[in-house]
């Protein structure tokens, strides 16, 4: 073969191979951009609609993604967000870690963070509930009309508590409050109720004492003269994470043009969602998204109930998540090495504050 056409042999797939890879650069280029036109004026629209699932199962906890899917914050990015529910975390995590799922909400387990340990690879990439300081909406009440008896969380000896859960963050904070009040397990006695609606049944007939019970059913049990609402959470777990959002690895790393967008639109719902509740702005039309979108379809009833924490630039209580853990390993329920710096993963979270701004209070 003469050096002519060895030459053009070697010659022409290099053209080839430098324009595709122009090309590429071309398109990354034109989804990564800023663009200073409507409708979102940071990050331009993907050039192809894309699927994002979520799983989540209609918790008031997952206000962002309702409302940026209402409001078109997601649409704006051209994200089509479809929510899916599993019936369980054995089920959703292993969905999560395939890529068969985006995104989900979670709480922190011992059976959570076990199954990580164990290989299953999720990341916790946000916030997706905290309390708000004397407006905690997971909360203790007592029974109605042991309120001269009980004035102090120290006065809860001897009583009969209801919690949801074991090795849990509902286990966790009711440690937490036993601490706060100088008291032992030993000094109570623990009542294993795991439907919050049977503690409200529990309570009007004089089972249990106190409960550590959540929103809107604290609210309903106030007004039906169950319970009382008793103190406030953040009196001794004022830095409390109580639920994450979490994300597919594939999700963050092979596809960051999506999840980059996905968070920012996120992140827009939660603000507005912060604007309703903390400000008053925008608030009957956020009322009308969350009763869509959640079990809780009576409007006045949100304007008395005591709201998740959802911080507007997606930050988590980290030490917090460490000190649950913690508590887990100490009671021998978790299994196997949970590795912090590899599960959490606030990268995408970050980036999108970036792009849109930090929250203004």
């Amino acid at each position: 073969m003469n050096v002519k056409k060895l030459t053009k042999l070697f010659f022409i797939p290099m053209v080839l191979l430098i324009l595709l890879l122009a090309g590429c650069k071309g398109e990354e280029k034109e989804v990564k951009e800023v663009s200073g036109d409507p409708p979102t004026g940071d990050l331009a629209p993907l050039s192809k609609k894309t699927k994002v699932l979520i799983a989540e199962d209609g918790a008031a906890s997952g206000a962002g993604f309702y409302i940026a899917k209402e409001k078109g914050y997601f649409e704006d990015y051209n994200i089509d967000v479809e929510f899916t529910q599993f019936a369980n975390s054995d089920d959703m995590l292993p969905a999560l870690a395939a890529g068969e799922v985006d995104i989900a909400g979670g709480i922190s387990t011992s059976s959570f963070f076990n199954a990580i340990a164990q290989g299953i690879d999720v990341k916790i990439v946000a916030d997706k509930g905290h309390y708000v300081k004397g407006k905690s909406y997971f909360s203790f009440v007592i029974r109605k009309g042991l309120e001269d008896e009980i004035k102090d969380y120290s006065d809860l000896k001897g009583r009969k508590i209801a919690v949801s859960s074991k090795n849990a963050v509902d286990d966790y904070i009711y440690h937490e409050m036993l601490k706060h009040a100088g008291l032992s397990e030993d000094d109570v006695e623990f009542v294993l109720m795991s439907d919050f609606g049977n503690m409200l049944a529990a309570m009007g007939n004089g089972t249990i004492d106190a409960a550590l019970q959540i929103e809107p059913l604290i609210t309903q049990g106030v007004e039906k003269g169950i319970h009382t609402r008793f103190k406030d959470a953040t009196d001794f777990a004022p830095n409390a994470q109580i639920a994450m959002v979490l994300a597919s690895p594939v999700f963050l790393e092979k596809e960051e043009d999506v999840s980059l967008r996905f968070m920012a639109a996120y992140l827009k719902g939660v603000r507005d969602y912060n604007d309703a509740f903390n400000k008053g702005e925008g608030k009957e039309e956020i009322i009308e998204i969350m009763t869509k979108h959640t079990a809780l379809k009576d409007p006045s009833v949100w304007e008395k109930v005591s709201v998740t924490g959802l911080d507007p630039d997606g930050k988590m209580f980290i030490d917090d998540i460490k000190k649950q853990y913690e508590m887990y390993e100490k009671n021998g329920a978790t299994r196997g090495e949970f590795d912090f710096e590899k599960s959490i993963d606030t990268s995408i979270t970050e980036k999108a504050v970036e792009v849109i701004g930090e929250y203004e209070e």
